[in-house]
């Protein structure tokens, strides 16, 4: 649901296309190794290798990608002390402002 809605704000936003789209966390590493985006957006909760673990290794081999970490979460890991691999965390209670934060780490 997650993964449909994302693609839905992005097909109507000039500049910006969705290379590939990851079922799971280990899914994401392959496809962004494979695709070599602009951008990575990770859902906290994204099955078989969470969203934070996926960006945990994906920092350690594309270290120049912007990685946005989506999850309802937010505070909560920004206030646990783990260390975020990401480069921005957004609460999906934000996503209205997702294009924004996207547009501050890859303008078009």
């Amino acid at each position: 649901m997650i993964r449909r809605a994302l693609c839905q704000l992005f097909a109507v936003e000039e500049g910006y296309d969705i290379c590939a789209e990851a079922r799971n966390g280990q899914e994401a590493i392959d496809l962004a190794l494979q695709e070599r985006p602009d951008l990575i957006i990770l859902d906290q909760e994204m099955p078989v290798l969470s969203g934070l673990e996926a960006a945990r290794q994906l920092k350690k081999m594309m270290r120049d990608v912007p990685i946005i970490l989506f999850t309802h979460y937010d505070t909560v890991i920004a206030r646990s002390g783990i260390e975020i691999a990401a480069d921005l965390v957004v609460s999906k209670n934000d996503a209205g402002r997702l294009i924004e934060h996207v547009r501050s780490l890859v303008p078009v």
